[in-house]
């Protein structure tokens, strides 16, 4: 199978969504491809009931509706998407760029936007967990509902493990969550929306078990060499996750710590590829889905001339009649 399109998009989370919308409506054509099998990316797979504040306009909006939203813009661009494969390969020659993805798929683009998030990731394990995935243990929270009424434990000190706290603590019967620290790196405002609510929170702690006949019932936990054991019919395991580029890494541009290095019109190393979102990296970076909107704008700016040179970089405000 050959794809023909003016600009290839790699991944199809917020960012690349917008990005494909914004194509259109420079009158590009477009592809859309991710390894996932949902559009929507790292917020559809993980976080889709989480509450998100940093979209202009929006005080707070789910993250299921974000994308929803996302992707009925995306599609007035009538944009091809190509789920469930990932790119493998890229060539380049004077007239475009041809990717191959890994079911055999051939895609032919004028320039390539690279807006892989994080990349392909995998959650990290939890030590007493082994064996107990999917009989209470679980890595994400897609839904709130199984929760409801049962006693859990989330292990993890970050904004995934605050977050849930947060919005389970009004439906689970407790919740406790357990960090081997006493200091936290979630978003302060929410460590201290937790701390105000009735979540029992237990730092320089670690969960040593977990315990069950068939599913999870209890779990232990040592503070101090001291074992405290406590009612657990959900464990969740925030703990973060191994992310890396996957081939893309391959194909020789200029990476640090897993990101892309882009320059202020969003340009690569390389010819006709561009990068947006959270996958970027340049002096200043700041990693929010905002911002991510904003660098898709100016990277299908950039790309438009790259694909047609006597194109302008800036088509005019979007509110402009015809």
């Amino acid at each position: 199978m050959t794809v023909d399109t003016d600009l290839l998009i790699i991944g199809a989370g917020p960012t690349g969504l917008f990005a494909a919308y914004y194509a259109g409506f420079r009158g590009l054509r477009t592809a859309l491809v991710d390894s996932l099998p949902e559009l929507g990316g790292q917020v559809t797979a993980m976080y889709p009931e989480k509450q998100i504040l940093d979209i202009a306009g929006f005080p707070t909006v789910k993250g299921r509706d974000l994308v929803a939203g996302l992707v009925e813009q995306a599609n007035t661009a009538k944009p091809e998407y190509l789920l469930e494969r990932t790119a493998q390969t890229l060539e380049h020659d004077d007239d475009g760029v041809t990717v191959g993805l890994d079911d055999g798929t051939v895609v032919r683009a004028g320039a390539v936007l690279i807006t892989a998030g994080i990349g392909r990731f995998s959650p990290r394990p939890l030590p007493a967990g082994e064996g107990w995935l999917g009989r209470g243990l679980e890595f994400f929270v897609p839904s709130f509902a199984p929760y409801a009424g049962r006693d859990v434990v989330i292990v993890g000190g970050g904004d995934s493990a605050f977050d849930w706290a947060l919005h389970l603590e009004p439906v689970a019967s407790s919740v406790t969550l357990v960090h081997r620290r006493d200091a936290f790196r979630a978003h302060a405002r929410t460590v201290e929306q937790v701390r105000a609510s009735s979540v029992r929170i237990v730092t320089n702690a670690e969960v040593s078990a977990l315990r069950g006949e068939g599913t999870v019932a209890e779990v232990d936990v040592v503070v101090g060499g001291e074992t405290t054991t406590h009612p657990a019919q959900a464990v969740v395991a925030a703990l973060g996750f191994v992310a890396d580029l996957g081939p893309i890494q391959g194909w020789g541009l200029e990476v640090s710590k897993r990101h892309v290095i882009v320059d202020p019109s969003m340009r690569t190393n390389l010819p006709r590829v561009f990068a947006a979102g959270d996958v970027t990296d340049y002096p200043g970076k700041v990693r929010l889905i905002a911002v991510g909107f904003g660098e898709a704008a100016t990277a299908v700016n950039n790309a438009a001339v790259a694909i047609d040179p006597s194109a302008k970089v800036f088509p005019g405000h979007s509110s402009e009649g015809s």
